[in-house]
């Protein structure tokens, strides 16, 4: 028996690192304003930690759907793999050329293109999508707030959210 509801516990389960980095702030906070020397300094190091875990926080809940979609992804050693109910495959995260979202769908779809191969599309409600955001913030040159913008803003069109350098390189030079 649960005394949270669920819709409560869902939004819990998006923000828990701020949940925790806030619990672990007012601790170190207490630390800092009672204890002396050594110890405070201690208490003032796990403070700048807690902030820091706080912030991480806020870009990962941004990040995070509802869950509940179409499909599982799966994240392991640098390969994202998705199995859908229609589709599946995997792509090496070594190998994207590009990354868009695709906002014309519902749910939205993000659009792994890779060297060769297939382009994977992974409906952002997908079980397992939240992972996908540890894969894109390794991504040279990924503006993580840029990434987090382009989600949230769900507008009905596709829209480029990454290219690889060499890619934009050869793009630039047929404009």
């Amino acid at each position: 028996m649960s005394f949270i509801r669920p819709e409560a516990r869902a939004v819990m389960w998006r923000w828990r690192e701020v949940i925790a980095g806030v619990v672990f702030s007012s601790v170190a906070s207490f630390w800092a304003l009672s204890a002396f020397g050594i110890m405070q300094a201690l208490a003032f190091i796990l403070l700048a930690l807690a902030v820091i875990m706080i912030l991480a926080g806020i870009q990962r809940g941004r990040f995070r759907g509802l869950g509940g979609g179409q499909g599982v992804v799966q994240l392991i050693e640098g390969q994202v793999t998705y199995y859908g109910p229609l589709n599946g495959g995997a792509v090496a995260i070594s190998e994207l050329a590009a990354l868009s979202l695709d906002g014309r769908h519902k749910p939205a779809h993000w659009l792994l293109v890779p060297d060769q191969g297939s382009t994977l599309q992974i409906p952002v409600s997908a079980e397992g999508a939240d992972a996908l955001f540890d894969a894109f913030s390794g991504l040279v040159g990924l503006k993580t707030e840029h990434l987090l913008r382009v989600k949230q803003a769900a507008k009905p069109q596709l829209q480029v959210v990454w290219r690889r350098e060499d890619v934009q390189a050869i793009i630039n030079t047929f404009h």
